[in-house]
């Protein structure tokens, strides 16, 4: 459904593709090595294909792929091509990932229940937040969070799939027991905030007050340099009484260690402060995830 569609070719990117391939490598590592290995399940579609695994023997990588195939149609309809195009990329990785580390299970010599916990949280985290980063995601509920996401500019994912994943796994103890959902439910409260964790460290920004004599010179410089947007703020010295410009603007976390020298080696007595930024909109940056 996707060919000759020349929008969506010049939509993708080679570092997304590899980013989510090397996210949902992680998943799998994180539900085979330790998830399995507990007896624990995971969210959405995955938990449902790991208790099919459970009853059945059946490798989860199966059941997920079948189960995604209508939420694809419907992420297709409504959220446009390139996100699915990511999804399928993801889902198909993902199953193809879980059958190729089955055996990962078996390396483990160690049943510390929290331990497990704690590890498959933290890596089937990370490897979520990578895919979403990149503009995927690895099917099932996410395909339903990502909707939402369009809808409502603060909604957070991880939570919202912690909450909805909370009922998955009160009808998972069922067949796990109610230990082990209980424990379920400890490494998927690890896994949401390690989630939005990493989604937020993929796009972190800064915010910067810088305070000079040299205001046109800095500006010109950050402006040509950088290549970010410098906003003149009037203002006026609580103690000297003088009006100056504050220089305003926002960049990447990876841009600031230039920055402060490339202001410093213009006036070596500017004041430069910098704070945390949790979302940023507008030309130069991101717009959305998805």
């Amino acid at each position: 459904m996707f060919v000759g569609n020349n929008k969506l070719r010049s939509s993708l990117s080679v570092k997304n593709v590899v980013e989510i391939l090397f996210g949902t490598f992680i998943y799998s590592i994180g539900i085979n090595t330790f998830i399995v290995h507990a007896k624990l399940l995971s969210g959405g579609v995955s938990g449902i294909s790991l208790i099919v695994q459970y009853l059945t023997g059946l490798p989860a990588g199966y059941t997920i792929f079948m189960l995604n195939i209508p939420l694809l149609i419907i992420s297709y309809k409504k959220i446009g091509s390139r996100f699915t195009f990511y999804t399928i990329l993801g889902t198909l990785s993902l199953s193809l990932f879980l059958i190729l580390t089955q055996f990962l299970d078996k390396i483990i010599n160690f049943d510390d229940p929290i331990l497990l916990c704690l590890y498959g949280g933290v890596l089937t985290g990370a490897g979520m937040g990578i895919v979403f980063a990149n503009h995927g995601s690895t099917g099932g509920l996410d395909i339903i969070s990502v909707l939402m996401k369009k809808k409502h500019e603060n909604f957070e994912i991880g939570k919202t799939n912690l909450y909805i994943n909370f009922f998955i796994v009160l009808a998972g103890a069922l067949f796990i027991g109610l230990k082990s959902a209980l424990y379920t439910l400890v490494s998927m409260s690890i896994n949401s905030i390690v989630l939005d964790k990493t989604i937020n460290g993929f796009n972190r920004r800064k915010m910067l007050f810088i305070i000079t004599n040299e205001e046109d010179k800095i500006s010109n410089a950050i402006m040509n340099d950088l290549k970010r947007g410098v906003t003149f703020i009037q203002a006026e010295g609580a103690y000297t009484k003088t009006n100056r410009r504050i220089l305003y603007c926002v960049v990447s976390l990876s841009q600031i260690p230039y920055l402060k020298h490339l202001v410093y080696s213009i006036d070596s007595n500017a004041f430069i402060s910098i704070l945390d930024v949790s979302e940023v909109r507008g030309t130069g940056f991101m717009d959305d995830l998805f």
